[in-house]
């Protein structure tokens, strides 16, 4: 995206042919195929409502997210990661994986001109969009670890996945089936980098009480 005086342009991706996609049904191409941007992308993503859960666990494919209208952290990173394929771009996935005092976190990549950004579907304000910006996926994934912490106020992000790619999953395992566990498992099985060392662990500073007020603002109604 670039700002020219207070006009904004977006970087779109290459158009998308529908011929190439016959597995998706017409109304899950309208949305995707609109989607031709690393900004339109990640707006379509916050904007879709939280799934809190609330009927248990899950792991929706897209055809299921597009028609539940909902998604969390992964599932919102599943569909930003097909619509960069669609788009004729990697359907790349990064784990961020936490202790065991916190919840993990997925997000989808992207590059431009050689730098790497994200999208990312998060309950808080501080795990969301990345501008293309980083040289390697450690810088990137780096840029979430002070932020990311939990009620207690401690920094819980432990180590980063290497990238994935979703396309060597069946399409009927991720896009238009039933359930998604195989994404989760295949973030779990892949090989994980430690942001920090045993002894820096032990160093870490908690946020302080203006952080943890600021955590308390949640989005609750999505």
């Amino acid at each position: 995206m670039l700002l020219v005086g207070s006009a904004i342009l977006y970087v779109h991706m290459r158009k998308a042919k529908r011929s190439q996609f016959p597995y998706l049904s017409d109304s899950e191409w309208k949305v995707l195929s609109i989607l031709d941007s690393a900004e339109k992308i990640q707006d379509y993503v916050s904007a879709i409502p939280q799934n809190f859960e609330h009927g248990g666990d899950s792991c929706m494919s897209v055809r299921e997210i597009l028609k539940a209208n909902r998604a969390h952290c992964i599932e919102g990173a599943v569909l930003a990661a097909v619509a960069f394929m669609v788009h004729g771009e990697k359907p790349l996935l990064m784990d961020l994986m936490a202790n065991d005092e916190d919840e993990d976190h997925v997000i989808a990549l992207f590059q431009r001109d050689g730098y790497w950004g994200a999208i990312s579907k998060g309950n808080h304000a501080y795990v969301r969009y990345r501008d293309p910006i980083y040289k390697t996926v450690r810088e990137l994934a780096l840029s979430y670890f002070h932020e990311y912490y939990n009620l207690k106020g401690k920094k819980t992000l432990r180590s980063y996945s290497r990238p994935y790619n979703l396309a060597r999953i069946k399409k009927e395992d991720w896009i238009t089936g039933e359930h998604s566990w195989k994404i989760a498992e295949a973030l779990c099985d892949v090989n994980h980098y430690p942001f920090i060392t045993k002894k820096q662990e032990k160093s870490l500073r908690d946020v302080d009480a203006i952080q943890l007020t600021i955590t308390k603002h949640r989005v609750h109604t999505r």
